[in-house]
């Protein structure tokens, strides 16, 4: 096959999953998605099994080259088929051939990278074509933090001799990632006391003013210098303007690049105080995904991928640590050797200019062959 009509073949695939659109809070959206990724898998001989997960997620998708009764550690591939976009940005971002770009609602991120690492596990489907068995896990939450498909994750993982992660390679050259910042939440609430704001305004306590005193000592734990991000994104309190607010609440995103970085953070978030005593503090935190460290085994794993990656005609580099959080970071938790940003390459994750690069295509789809076939 010339690399003109493979290179169609993709864009005509990857744009018919672009049509498909899947946000996360449209189960039916990500329903339809899996359902093209059943046909496709099936098609080329894959054993396929799609499990529901619940009425507010949409299914998951497990696709495997294993042969009945093999339980050998093998190959696990992860990719979303959930996006941040909703119904209708196909109107604002329509599939389209520019250039050598390609343009659509979650085809950078990530539909194109599932695609491709389908499409050349397909290629392999014949027993004896890979050397490891491979399971190939899309789940349909990834974007709103995979709640509902981590114990699936985990449990693949459990039985992985290595993690591949289609999330999409970084822009300007099309690296991949061994280290992910660890992201959490706080959602901080205040009870306080109402009061009429002219009459008896002595009597209240201000939750509002209250949690002005946490936000500055929730943001002031930022620090740049040991990777540390806290920022406080919704804050919402009160009720009308002649009544001394007596709720306020707030959610906070935190990012850690270490496990005993998150120790820290999650111990001063939980040891918060009220400022005025008359006020009550209602804590919730949690470490949502661990920090995706890099490691011995991630670092020669990155050396055997980059090899096949100058076979297949690119030089893949490695990209500094992203505070942007993955399923790579359950796999890399678990100690299974991670490699993520495996994708496709483009720009413009969570944008209406998303798109990826066509040229890199093929090259691509070589990449992803040799890993499968070749990785022991």
């Amino acid at each position: 096959m010339n690399t003109v009509t493979e290179t169609d073949q993709l864009v005509a695939g990857i744009q018919d999953w672009i049509r498909c659109e899947s946000p996360s809070h449209s189960p039916e959206g990500v329903a339809a998605m899996a359902e093209r990724v059943r046909k496709q898998a099936s098609a080329a001989g894959l054993g396929v099994t799609v499990t529901l997960l619940g009425n507010d997620t949409g299914p998951l998708v497990h696709v495997t080259n294993r042969a009945d009764q093999d339980t050998r550690p093998g190959i696990l591939i992860l990719g979303h088929l959930d996006t941040v976009h909703p119904i209708g940005t196909l109107r604002e971002n329509p599939c389209r051939v520019d250039g050598d770009r390609l343009y659509g609602p979650g085809v950078y991120d990530m539909k194109a990278g599932i695609y491709l690492a389908l499409t050349a596990l397909a290629g392999l489907s014949q027993a004896g074509d890979t050397r490891l068995p491979v399971d190939f896990l899309m789940v349909p939450d990834e974007e709103t933090g995979s709640h509902a498909s981590r114990p699936a994750i985990e449990r693949y993982a459990g039985n992985a001799k290595y993690a591949l992660v289609c999330e999409p390679a970084r822009p300007g050259g099309g690296r991949c990632v061994t280290a992910r910042k660890g992201t959490g939440m706080l959602r901080l609430g205040v009870k306080g006391r109402p009061a009429h704001a002219g009459m008896q305004h002595e009597k209240g306590r201000s939750a509002i003013r209250e949690m002005a005193h946490q936000v500055l000592a929730l943001e002031g734990m930022t620090d740049y210098g040991q990777g540390i991000t806290v920022s406080v994104g919704t804050i919402a309190g009160g009720t009308v303007t002649n009544t001394v607010p007596a709720h306020c609440r707030c959610v906070v995103d935190f990012r850690v690049p270490t496990l005993g970085a998150a120790d820290v953070v999650l111990r001063r978030m939980r040891n918060l105080c009220a400022v005025d005593p008359d006020v009550e503090l209602d804590i919730d935190v949690e470490l949502n995904r661990p920090p995706m460290e890099k490691t011995e085994a991630s670092t020669a794993l990155l050396a055997l991928a980059q090899r096949y990656a100058r076979e297949a005609g690119f030089d893949l580099e490695d990209a500094p640590m992203t505070g942007g959080g993955s399923d790579a970071n359950f796999t890399s938790a678990m100690g299974v050797p991670t490699l993520d940003g495996l994708g496709a390459d483009g720009d413009g994750a969570h944008t209406l200019h998303e798109h990826i690069l066509v040229s890199t295509l093929p090259q691509r789809l070589a990449f992803w062959t040799l890993l499968l076939r070749q990785l022991a």
